[in-house]
């Protein structure tokens, strides 16, 4: 069985990933790698793994199995793609990357390998979140016609001035959008479907000292016509939870967080008044709305548990490279739309150009 874990990377998210290996029954954390000397060794100690500082010897490892990547989000392609190639199956923290070339390179060194891939993205397999997909599948809404998500989010100074990659095109490879609202970015085109046009504006309004954006406001088009609206923002004192609107010629949904704060449909049905009942206020925390700190592994061991099965059962993992890649785009085109001042198209046929 395919359950020995392998960690690269060691900053804060790695903790959340030694966390929910911990709760997943048979699973075990094998060793830990950080290209700072160090680094490793203090994890290492801390979860009861092997730590490396050279990342030959980590992946020789043959216990290792499953190895996830929590480098900075323009560091993932590098060490996933050796990864790969030493055999491993491969769960690789959002963003899957920061370009589409990048993003690609990983998939193509997985599929060459016959490796697994999942890109990490815990907020699908929220209950909340999977009975609101699931009612759009059945088509309890009717007509799609709007879909909205915002996540405006607190950040100070100092968290951006913890890391020197923090705020950075080269290594965040975006700001509000590509690190903080990727998730809800995921979920609307998980609910809604194919985006087909973006129009964005953003612009860096609450912070120094970085090249990315803190607040942003994007409207698309999805290919089964409905319109959607995504906001995103580090720059809303004190940080207000996250909120997805799903709205349809034959009902409502709103999501805040984890909580159900409305579910109403022309056709009630058996359960819905359960539902409701159940799935409000059940979040518990801020979700990281002012502190990145404060969530929950859950959803990472959700992610984990599908992943483990469907790497023994020998199928794609729910969330696979494919599906990891088009948050990516999605941004990347709100990016370009801000950029330009234009409506951007979408597949992108290649990475936007950032002005110079």
């Amino acid at each position: 069985m395919t359950n020995g874990f392998g960690i690269i990377g060691t900053g804060m998210i790695a903790h959340f990933h030694a966390k929910a290996i911990a709760a997943i029954p048979g699973a075990k954390l094998v060793g830990c790698f950080d290209r700072v000397p160090g680094r490793a060794g203090e994890f290492s100690k801390e979860y009861g793994c092997q730590g490396y500082d050279d990342l030959d010897q980590f992946l020789a490892n043959p216990d290792i199995q499953i190895v996830t990547i929590c480098t900075p989000s323009g560091a993932h392609m590098e060490p996933a793609v050796e990864a790969a190639r030493a055999g491993k199956h491969l769960l690789v923290e959002k963003p899957l990357e920061i370009t589409l070339s990048r993003c690609d390179a990983i998939i193509k060194a997985c599929e060459k390998a016959g490796v697994q891939l999942g890109a990490i993205l815990p907020s699908r397999f929220s209950p909340a979140n999977l009975a609101l997909k699931q009612a759009i599948d059945a088509g309890r809404f009717g007509r799609l016609t709007l879909g909205d998500t915002y996540v405006k989010w607190w950040r100070t100074q100092q968290y951006y001035d913890s890391g020197n990659w923090r705020g950075t095109w080269a290594l965040d490879g975006g700001g509000a959008y590509m690190n903080q609202a990727i998730h809800n970015v995921d979920l609307l085109y998980w609910m809604m479907g194919e985006v087909v046009e973006v129009i964005g504006m953003t612009s860096t309004l609450a912070h120094e000292r970085i090249e990315v954006e803190d607040v942003g406001a994007a409207v698309v088009k999805f290919r089964n016509g409905a319109i959607g609206t995504l906001e995103a923002t580090t720059a809303a004192w004190p940080g207000l939870l996250k909120k997805t609107e799903i709205h349809g010629s034959q009902g409502s949904a709103i999501i805040e967080q984890d909580d159900v704060l409305m579910w109403q449909f022309e056709n009630e049905e058996a359960g819905d008044a359960a539902l409701r009942e159940s799935l409000a206020k059940k979040s518990g925390n801020s979700g990281g709305a002012s502190d990145p700190k404060a969530i929950s592994f859950v959803g990472h061991q959700r992610q984990f548990e599908d992943f483990i099965a469907a790497v023994n059962a020998g199928q794609r993992p729910a969330i696979d490279g494919y599906e990891g890649r088009k948050s990516v785009e999605i941004i990347l085109a709100i990016y370009q739309s801000a950029w330009t001042g234009r409506k951007v198209t979408l597949p992108l046929v290649s990475d936007p150009q950032r002005p110079a």
